[in-house]
């Protein structure tokens, strides 16, 4: 199971109070989670990444272990750790303003 935390805005529209748990088919990158969390949660087709370009949108970065995974390629694998379930892969929106 890979968990996923989103942030409060998506958790509301998928209509969850914490993390997701999701299946993901075959080796887990930000790519096959986020297809699973689509899938599971039609809602949020749109909101973490764009309808025709599938680019991450530009307010939403990704976390795990500590690192920023947000420039990474959608198909590189995701570290052991989020991969087995041990720690989630954490979607924040980004704070802008001044």
């Amino acid at each position: 199971m890979i968990r996923v935390v989103l942030p409060a805005h998506l958790r509301t529209l998928a209509r969850v109070a914490g993390e997701v748990e999701l299946r993901v088919e075959g080796p887990a990158t930000q790519r096959s989670v986020l297809d699973a969390l689509e899938a599971s949660y039609p809602m949020l087709r749109g909101t973490i990444r764009d309808h025709v370009t599938q680019q991450r949108r530009p307010f939403l970065r990704f976390f795990a272990c500590e690192e920023d995974l947000s420039h990474e390629s959608p198909d590189a694998p995701l570290p052991d750790a989020v991969a087995s379930g041990k720690e989630p892969l954490i979607i924040i929106g980004a704070i802008a303003g001044g």
